[in-house]
């Protein structure tokens, strides 16, 4: 890759990485600000509240909170059901933050999960998480159709004893593309959606159903490709008894031969990999 491609590139990846990090300070910030009593909503309006604070107008969606068994979405059946209620938070009841933020043009997407006060269950499923995250990335550099790797995934879970519940997410999804979109001061959303992100999400699907793959990465015959180049929002969600945890960080794929450069996780110094250290340490 000459230079300027390459220093360019290296700019686009850092402006996603900002925003991501951005994202995850802000799950960190609110967690750590939950304490029984709160409500879904209000732990969503405090995400909302502190990326606004720190410059964010646009989002590829609303930020999302959930708690006690709606980590696990136990008896979800309509999208309606994803968006924040009054479920208020109690000791011991585990949560999950989620917020895709648009800042300076470029998109984050992430998952955070905690618990209030001690869960063993939850930290067993935090401690799980972290094969899936080195399976998806072997799996991508192996160039398996995206459809094999979601059902490798499937596998690890049953064996793990979890139940998939990234499958209750609309099209049943475990990932999905994002890019970077026009700045602007404000943008409106769609039922908690960013126009501007839809309208990019959308013509990827044109695009891509015209020449063979899909952004949307699900178990259906349409994600039955291999890795399509760009920027993937990753995020495996496990559920064990009404008790539910996942990540979601940003996996970049590339054309290129170099098995470690072909794919790679954006950035490893985030909450929940920063936890895995720890855990290996003590």
């Amino acid at each position: 890759m000459p230079a300027a491609a390459r220093i360019g590139a290296e700019a686009r990846l850092s402006g996603f990485r900002h925003v991501q990090r951005l994202a995850y300070e802000c799950a960190e910030a609110v967690a750590a600000q939950l304490k029984p009593g709160v409500t879904e909503r209000e732990a969503a309006r405090m995400q909302r509240d502190w990326l606004r604070e720190r410059g964010v107008r646009d989002w590829f969606h609303l930020p999302f909170a959930w708690f006690g068994d709606r980590t696990a979405f136990t008896g979800f059946r309509v999208p309606l059901q994803f968006f924040p209620t009054n479920r208020r938070l109690e000791a011991g009841m585990p949560f999950i933050l989620d917020m895709a933020p648009v800042h300076n043009g470029f998109t984050a997407d992430i998952g955070y999960s905690g618990c209030l006060g001690l869960n063993p269950v939850h930290n067993r499923l935090l401690a799980d998480l972290e094969t899936h995250r080195a399976l998806i990335l072997r799996e991508v550099r192996e160039r398996r159709p995206l459809r094999e790797i979601y059902e490798s995934v499937d596998r690890l879970m049953i064996r793990q004893g979890y139940a998939n519940r990234h499958r209750a997410y609309p099209f049943g999804v475990i990932a999905h593309k994002i890019d970077q979109v026009k700045e602007r001061r404000w943008s409106p959303s769609v039922l908690g959606f960013g126009t501007q992100a839809l309208r990019g999400l959308a013509s990827d699907v044109l695009h891509g159903h015209r020449d063979g793959w899909s952004p949307l990465w699900s178990p259906y015959k349409f994600s039955d490709h291999p890795p399509h180049p760009g920027l993937w929002a990753v995020e495996p969600h496990l559920g064990f008894r009404g008790t539910g945890a996942k990540f979601e960080e940003i996996l970049v794929v590339t054309d290129s031969r170099d098995p470690e450069q072909s794919a790679f996780w954006l950035d490893d110094d985030l909450p929940h990999v920063r936890r895995w250290a720890e855990e290996k340490v003590a």
